[in-house]
């Protein structure tokens, strides 16, 4: 029965990567937020199909392929449901990234004619914007910037205040009737911090323009819907909440899917083809080209149920208390710097942050020498760390089956890593 409090303890029993020790010590996994660990749930659902159900899907007349293409559409329809959308508004894709790229794509086909009149509120060419943050991922960035260079549209930025919050002034500012898309991340994979969506979507829509949500940092931490937000499309990965690897999803609302021109063409997409053009498949098959990912998404909807079974407000309570127990620990280190906003804005269980004197990657080695392992670098977000004025950070994420002892050791790990590099005396 779901709760508002979980046991890390006993769901750490069932991922067996906890079984294992790195450098003579019990193997600490905080970096949650660059992938997930896998409970064994995931692993033998994925086993199972591999072994008893392989084949081709939504093309084969034989009984296994039948089998194949059922579990396939019924893991669509448990991971939509997690995300309170419906089948049909839900593209598979191999990654997060994809789903970005599919959307940006079709924008940039649209412009140059595809789809026929349906598509028209796609279209871009000088005269038109493009409004990203300053905190996005690269991921959900650089499409923006490709799609503004084959266009001619201008990618606009809103920017950071100087704790990094987002400037929701500028964020007015720049909003306007030029607009055709606001894309931003729920999450800073950087921050933590969750972004104002209902004052963003609010801003998009009063102009017309597409609110493009990246929930690759929320999806897996807390419980959302993306029709409840108001979005328009929204990207996810797998293997951040527990899932395989090589499998993502885009969603959008279905009359936006139904008039996007496709990004991948091929096989299994199509309803007829000639030597002179092909009609294509409604959404979301029309975007699926090729062989999918069906063990993959068979092992996603297994983690969505051991999410759902965990309950999500569950996780969020006990990350949230993760991220304060973080926060404070690493504030009360001299040397130490935390990005972001201090305690009080809403965040994830995810701080990066800068030891003076001392690189985020000796940080992150010393740490993993215990046994810790913890992200080093820029995080795919150089501009973010350009407005710190910081070219790397250690960032530290925490998922469902850490503990508050794993956060107090990784705490204890950087004030050891200042004495150990003769930034402080020992």
């Amino acid at each position: 029965m779901r709760t508002d409090t979980l046991d890390p303890l006993r769901i750490r029993a069932d991922f067996p990567a906890f079984d294992r020790e790195v450098n003579g010590h019990p193997f600490v996994y905080l970096d949650s937020g660059a992938t997930a660990q896998k409970p064994r749930q995931v692993l033998e659902a994925e086993r199972t199909f591999a072994e008893r159900h392989t084949s081709a899907v939504h093309r084969g007349a034989h009984t296994v392929a039948g089998e194949a293409t059922e579990m396939f559409e019924e893991a669509r329809a448990r991971v939509t449901g997690f995300v309170g959308a419906r089948p049909e508004e839900l593209v598979w894709t191999a990654k997060a990234t994809e789903g970005i790229n599919l959307l940006a794509y079709g924008m940039s086909n649209a412009s140059l004619g595809r789809g026929g009149p349906a598509a028209g509120r796609f279209r871009l060419g000088p005269g038109d914007d493009l409004v990203v943050t300053e905190a996005e991922h690269h991921a959900n960035l650089i499409p923006w910037q490709e799609l503004a260079a084959r266009t001619g549209a201008t990618l606009r930025v809103i920017g950071l205040t100087d704790d990094g919050r987002l400037r929701l002034d500028q964020a007015a500012e720049l909003i306007g009737p030029r607009t055709r898309v606001v894309a931003f991340a729920h999450v800073s994979n950087v921050l933590g911090t969750v972004a104002p969506v209902a004052e963003l979507v609010a801003l998009a829509h009063e102009h017309g323009a597409l609110a493009v949500l990246d929930a690759c940092q929320s999806v897996p931490h807390f419980a959302v819907d993306f029709p409840a937000l108001g979005v328009d499309f929204a990207v996810f990965s797998g293997h951040k909440m527990l899932g395989p690897t090589g499998i993502g999803a885009l969603y959008g609302r279905q009359e936006l899917l139904d008039a996007l021109p496709p990004f991948l063409t091929g096989g299994s997409m199509i309803t007829t083809v000639t030597l002179d053009g092909a009609e294509y498949l409604p959404a979301p098959q029309r975007f699926e080209a090729g062989t999918q990912p069906v063990s993959q998404a068979v092992g996603l909807a297994s983690a969505v149920d051991y999410l759902g079974t965990v309950g999500m407000a569950a996780i969020a309570s006990h990350e949230e208390a993760l991220g304060a127990r973080l926060l404070a620990g690493l504030g009360a280190l001299d040397g130490v710097r935390v990005l972001g906003p201090g305690p009080g804005t809403p965040r994830v269980g995810l701080a990066s942050f800068v030891v003076d004197g001392i690189h985020a990657h000796d940080v992150g080695q010393f740490l993993d020498d215990r046994g810790i392992a913890v992200r080093v670098g820029h995080h795919c977000a150089q501009p973010l760390h350009r407005r710190f004025a910081v070219t790397a950070s250690t960032r530290i994420s925490t998922y469902l089956y850490n503990t508050a002892d794993e956060v107090d050791a990784a705490v204890a790990a950087v004030a050891d890593a200042r004495a150990f590099f003769g930034v402080i005396e020992s």
